[in-house]
């Protein structure tokens, strides 16, 4: 078999499309928010060794067979002073052949997710390969540390200081939602409708996410659906510090709460804390630019049961068209799916609120988009854009 060309033009190339390509392999369910650290190298070079012998199990298949490891292999575990977790084994940097070309793709797809990379390498073993993925982590500013294997013995307590100590506290730290906005004993009301796209018996993501946020703040939170907004108003003694709602009820509920009292939504504080806020501002500005037969895309991250009620699918790009005036063509990329090649044919990309992913996935996703030169926005931010409240919906976060 012919090895894998990795001359500079042919590298270029590849490097490309995997930056447009790059995608989220299905997770298991809990791992979604957990910082991820990957495990990058050649073939055989010890990457699956390394993860048993840092967990304690047998999580990789280890064999002297070059290849053994096709697809990215996650694992979680605890790490003292940081919490859970995701360690990700992929498959040889240096792999050969059309199926190995496309092994290696996948690889480098997973440098999207991590906030940090441990490339190992082996002693006077370091070329075109490991040089591809430090050009990558250099160019999108993931941390990387670089871990010598098979010359001398690892201390295990050291491996993992050092991984502490280039893991981004914000990978598991991450900074509160609403707390340079609420403080304590402050009054907050959340809108939240309930319609076939709820799940059954429980919250969304999102919901959940600020509920706890604004406990952990030492707020009141008082819930209610939009039809019960009015009356849950006039019974408070004062009004709301914040009033969060779901972005399908803007309109309903920009008309009922007083001017006065800020308003925005679950999928827009996600967006400023998650998200590309200034970009999403910028972009979202750009809905009125959009013609006739303009093509939007928009990307769920998360794959769920679709209804009529479908906000991605249905609610969204009904609002952009009624708010433009104009025919657009709405395209929608959900849960793990790779991103389209040529990013620069659509005219807007719209991210979800990004719930169940990581800061860091987020903005791999956005990444190529941003490099087309294609401006981007957030579903709340669209939807407040297109009631007319954008300019209200994001004044509470202005500075911020």
């Amino acid at each position: 078999m012919q090895r894998y060309d990795f001359s500079h033009t042919r590298l270029k190339t590849f490097y490309t499309r995997v930056r447009f390509n790059s995608y989220f392999c299905t997770m298991k369910k809990g791992n979604e928010l957990k910082p991820r650290i990957g495990f990058f190298g050649r073939r055989n070079v010890g990457k699956s060794t390394m993860i048993n012998w840092l967990t304690g199990q047998q999580i990789a298949i280890v064999s002297d067979t070059a290849g053994t490891t096709t697809d990215p292999v996650r694992k979680s575990m605890e790490i003292g002073g940081i919490g859970p977790v995701v360690l990700i084994d992929t498959a040889g940097i240096d792999d050969e052949g059309e199926l190995g070309r496309m092994r290696v793709e996948k690889s480098m797809a997973a440098l999207a997710e991590v906030d940090l990379a441990l490339l190992l390498y082996t002693e006077g073993c370091y070329g075109e390969p490991e040089e591809m993925v430090e050009r990558w982590c250099t160019e999108h500013g993931t941390p990387l540390l670089k871990v010598l294997t098979k010359s001398a013995p690892i201390d295990k307590e050291a491996l993992i200081a050092q991984i502490k100590e280039a893991l981004p506290e914000s990978a598991y730290r991450g900074r509160s939602l609403l707390g340079d906005i609420i403080a304590p004993g402050d009054t907050v009301v959340l809108v939240t409708p309930i319609d076939s796209s709820a799940p059954e018996g429980r919250m969304i993501l999102p919901q959940v996410q600020v509920l706890r946020d604004l406990m952990d703040l030492h707020a009141q939170a008082f819930f209610c659906q939009p039809d019960e907004l009015t009356s849950t108003l006039a019974a408070l003694k004062e009004p709301p510090a914040l009033v969060v709602t779901d972005s399908q009820a803007f309109k309903q509920v920009a008309a009922i709460v007083p001017d006065a009292v800020p308003l925005t939504s679950f999928s827009v504080v996600l967006a400023r804390q998650k998200g590309l806020f200034l970009e999403y501002l910028q972009g979202t500005r750009k809905i009125g630019n959009l013609k006739d037969g303009d093509r939007v895309l928009l990307l769920e991250s998360c794959t769920h049961n679709v209804t009529c009620e479908d906000i991605g699918r249905v609610k969204l790009p009904a609002a952009l068209r009624k708010a433009t005036g104009k025919e657009l063509l709405c395209e929608v990329i959900g849960g793990q799916s790779p991103l389209p090649a040529h990013l620069s044919q659509y005219a807007l990309v719209i991210q979800c609120g990004g719930c169940v992913i990581t800061a860091q996935q987020v903005k791999a996703r956005l990444l190529p988009a941003l490099e087309a030169g294609v401006p981007v926005s957030n579903y709340g931010l669209a939807l407040a854009w297109c009631n007319g409240i954008f300019e209200r919906a994001t004044k509470v976060f202005n500075g911020n």
